[in-house]
């Protein structure tokens, strides 16, 4: 198809009246650009411009694109054309194109102020805790519906989550906090040998891991590896609208996703947290062996002595909050992501970040708690 059938240009004393005939489409997309390109360049500064669209019989995207591109051409050089003749259902698609063009540049941000910059942080975290309230108080309904309807519960989905944040973590703990042990003893053999007082390093670790250390280092190292999943699990499940089709099929998600995420963890944690400390005193006892002459029998004797059961008590009691915790900061955060990688990435990296701080917040009041009641 020729140009002059798609664009034909009247001049009278420097006023063109440029008519389009035909389908503005993508079909004739060679012929429609080239047309409109000469035009552009043939009558670069006319006085007027009337651009007649009485006689396109179709138009797409692409052939309002190219429309908008001579009409800015123009539009650059001071001449602002008038379009005539446009069907009313293409108004809508042309001026969406030309508001495009005029869109505000974002305005400049300027550089805040520290107190400023401090302020902000302190409105976001309250609104996070503000979140993180509704959250739990929406988990906790959830889980009285479970129990007021037991066979809505799925067991088989917290059994998988219990598989993988507790038995597949079983061994990174135990290397964990099997170094862990190694290191306080080597230290406090080292430090203790200048007094004499070798054997005080079994109190030492035995207290530390039992009542904060073994609690504190599993939890970390859950939330940076099962909470981030959970963050990335559902963050991706919402992503790709998974999270609205159950809505829409009338299940509620935080009853179906976070309930038995959450019971896995507070299943699982407490008893990663044992393997822990047994890993960690059992990695104490062989350095205090090879590195301070401390026998297992001396070094088990000493344990007895140093450490009663309110010792193991007091790091228990802590591992169930501090699962509930991780869980539902790392299932919040991912219900919060956005459409975006980015989204999805910030979100699983706050999940942590919080999820760390929240547990060593917690770990310093237990501590408080029991000292306060004499535990």
């Amino acid at each position: 198809m020729p140009h002059a059938s798609l664009i034909s240009v009247h001049s009278q004393d420097d006023r063109l009246t440029v008519a389009g005939r035909g389908a503005w489409t993508s079909e004739y997309a060679d012929e429609l650009e080239a047309a409109v390109n000469d035009t552009a360049h043939a009558y670069a500064k006319p006085k007027g411009v009337e651009i007649d669209l009485a006689s396109v019989e179709r138009m797409d995207t692409f052939g309002a694109l190219l429309l908008e591109r001579l009409r800015r051409a123009w539009a650059g050089a001071g001449i602002e054309p008038t379009v005539v003749g446009l069907a009313p259902r293409y108004k809508v698609l042309l001026e969406e194109l030309a508001r495009m063009g005029h869109e505000p540049a974002p305005p400049t941000r300027r550089h805040e102020g520290i107190l400023e910059r401090f302020g902000h942080e302190v409105v976001n975290a309250a609104k996070d805790a503000l979140s993180l309230l509704n959250f739990i108080g929406a988990t906790v309904a959830a889980m009285l519906r479970v129990v007021a309807r037991p066979r809505s519960f799925r067991f088989t989905a917290m059994v998988n989550q219990i598989d993988r944040v507790g038995f597949r973590a079983v061994p990174i703990i135990l290397l964990i906090t099997f170094l862990i042990g190694c290191i306080l003893a080597q230290q406090g053999i080292f430090n203790f040998r200048r007094f004499g007082a070798d054997i005080y390093v079994v109190d030492m670790v035995g207290v530390l891991v039992l009542r904060e250390l073994g609690v504190l280092i599993v939890s970390i190292m859950i939330a940076g590896r099962s909470g981030s999943a959970y963050t990335a699990e559902l963050g991706s499940m919402r992503m790709r609208e998974e999270i609205d089709a159950l809505r829409v099929m009338g299940f509620d998600p935080i009853e179906v996703l976070v309930v038995p995420r959450i019971l896995a963890l507070i299943i699982a944690l407490p008893l990663l947290t044992f393997i822990g400390s047994m890993s960690a005193i059992f990695g104490a006892g062989l350095v205090s062996w090879g590195y301070g002459g401390i026998t297992p029998d001396v070094f088990l004797d000493r344990l007895k002595l140093a450490i009663d059961l309110d010792q193991f008590k007091v790091g228990m009691y802590k591992a169930p909050f501090m699962a509930a915790t991780i869980g539902l900061v790392a299932c919040m955060e991912g219900l919060r992501v956005g459409g975006s990688a980015e989204s999805l990435g910030a979100h699983t990296t706050a999940s942590v970040v919080k999820a760390i701080f929240l547990v060593i917040v917690m770990d310093g009041v237990f501590a408080m708690f029991f000292a306060a009641i004499d535990m």
